[in-house]
């Protein structure tokens, strides 16, 4: 179970982005939304963003770690995850506007959904042509 590595160190991320935004609430004495505050924005959207995108892609990653698939396939889709997810928090971060991290880590990320899609797909065709 490769993927656990990866679940493990996105964990440490996310905890990471979880703790930006509760000392931004307690900076800015925001507790509940942004507050009307930019720099508390952008924490509350790297969080959400992490939030929303992190727990499929690892779903997927999974699948495709269970579907028995090559160690090293596993292992570069979880390293593509993981930078594309850095790159997208120095992205956003650095920059309310496009940025290069956010434009890259949003397409690394992409590029993991699509991979385990095909790899996920191929796998199913072929236990069903094989009888498997």
């Amino acid at each position: 179970m490769i993927t656990i590595v990866y679940a493990g160190l996105l964990a440490i991320i996310y905890a990471v982005l979880t703790a930006r935004v509760a000392l931004g609430r307690y900076k800015y004495r925001v507790g509940l939304g942004d507050g009307g505050v930019p720099e508390l924005t952008q924490r509350i959207r790297v969080h959400g963003n992490f939030a929303e995108h992190v727990p499929f892609a690892l779903f997927l990653i999974f699948l495709v770690d269970y579907s028995e698939y090559s160690p090293i396939i596993v292992h570069v889709l979880g390293i593509l995850l993981v930078i594309g997810r850095i790159l997208h928090v120095f992205g956003v971060t650095s920059s309310p506007n496009a940025s290069f991290g956010r434009m890259v880590g949003t397409i690394l990320t992409v590029l993991v959904y699509l991979i385990c899609a095909v790899l996920l797909i191929w796998k199913f065709l072929i236990l069903r042509m094989t009888g498997l």
